[in-house]
């Protein structure tokens, strides 16, 4: 969140607020300020960190959004506790980060909530103790983690990128000091509703960016943690492939049948 930069989206340096590149004349613009698939680009350096030359690169670069952004919203923002409840709305790579961070926390119950039945069995590698898929309840989801966890969860994580689903996880903390993490980026209505008791009774609704962290300072410490192995980051990875096939990768991600595709550059 650095005042100087911010989030950049209009696709040019902030220097100049030009573009680096062309193609026939035409201007090339950065996505989100790296344009990574491309073997060269040119960034401001606020958006390079280095890293040591021992880690696989086609690994810890899943470290520059995702599962930082999981990591970082149960360690960073919420700061789950050990003993804790968690509800994770969306097991994907975020909310399987989530799950990793709050078992490493020390999480006692950390229940995993996706319309995909695959996601079961992945989520128990990851932490999940607890899996509910909505679409075979004949009740609100929130009232199913309200019950198994007699009155509503410590803390829960929104990572689906929907804004109604936000209420939902809300709604199944607990009254007096349940917090719920807002991860996911809605594509549709971006405005979040909910009933004004649920906060008055002392829930809390925070927003998380990165998780956090810093990512000059801090990233080069997940690195670490990563060449270490106290975090995982390979079992995310469910897909290699070749650069002209990108739009392969594109597909599986819209078809849900993948968790991260790493794109690999022609040698």
């Amino acid at each position: 969140m650095c005042q100087k930069l911010g989030l950049e989206r209009k696709g040019v340096m902030h220097s100049d607020q030009k573009t680096r590149f062309s193609v026939k004349g035409k201007p090339v613009y950065h996505y989100c300020a790296v344009s990574s698939f491309s073997e060269y680009t040119v960034v401001h350096s606020g958006c390079a960190v280095k890293v040591g030359l021992t880690v696989p690169m086609d690994r810890v670069c899943l470290l520059s959004c995702g599962v930082s952004s999981g990591l970082g919203a149960v360690w960073n923002v919420a700061n789950v506790s050990k003993g804790s409840s968690v509800a994770i709305f969306g097991l994907g790579t975020v909310g399987l980060s989530v799950a990793q961070g709050a078992k490493l926390r020390g999480a006692s119950k950390i229940i995993g909530v996706d319309t995909n039945p695959e996601k079961q069995e992945k989520g128990k590698s990851f932490g999940v103790t607890d899996f509910i898929n909505p679409d075979e309840l004949s009740e609100p989801v929130q009232q199913v983690i309200k019950r198994i966890t007699d009155g509503g969860v410590d803390y829960s994580f929104e990572c689906v990128g929907d804004s109604g689903v936000v209420s939902t996880a809300l709604q199944s903390c607990s009254d007096g000091w349940g917090v719920t993490v807002t991860l996911g980026l809605p594509k549709g209505k971006l405005e979040v509703s909910t009933h004004y008791a649920f906060l008055l009774s002392g829930r809390t609704l925070k927003g998380s960016m990165f998780g956090g962290w810093k990512p000059k300072s801090d990233l080069p410490s997940l690195v670490d943690k990563y060449a270490a192995k106290e975090i995982q980051v390979d079992g995310l990875v469910t897909h290699d492939i070749p650069f002209n096939e990108i739009n392969k990768a594109l597909e599986l991600m819209l078809e849900n049948k993948c968790l991260r595709c790493v794109i690999h550059m022609p040698r």
